[in-house]
């Protein structure tokens, strides 16, 4: 694996570990592909470092575990704001 690659792993895997970021929230940070970060995340890190590895796993599965509250919450969010618009 390419430097270049495992220093991206690395400081992909640190952001999502200290702010508990989705895989859409982190590509956008690091101005890559939600496939890029869900790739380096799930094969590259582990060959790099395991311990690492599982807390973001950890991360990324409660990130998806919640993931149908948060679009509950978008979607109850858009219908209140368009009832506010009508009144």
């Amino acid at each position: 694996m390419q430097e270049y690659i495992q220093k991206r792993v690395m400081e992909i895997s640190h952001y999502i570990i200290e702010s508990s970021a989705t895989v859409r929230q982190t590509a956008s940070v690091f101005g890559v592909s939600k496939s890029t970060v869900h790739k380096d995340v799930t094969e590259r890190l582990p060959l790099l470092n395991d311990v690492i590895a599982a807390k973001v796993r950890h991360i990324l599965d409660n990130n998806k575990a919640e993931r149908h509250l948060r679009g509950g919450e978008a979607t109850k969010r858009k219908y209140l704001e368009l009832r506010e618009e009508d009144a």
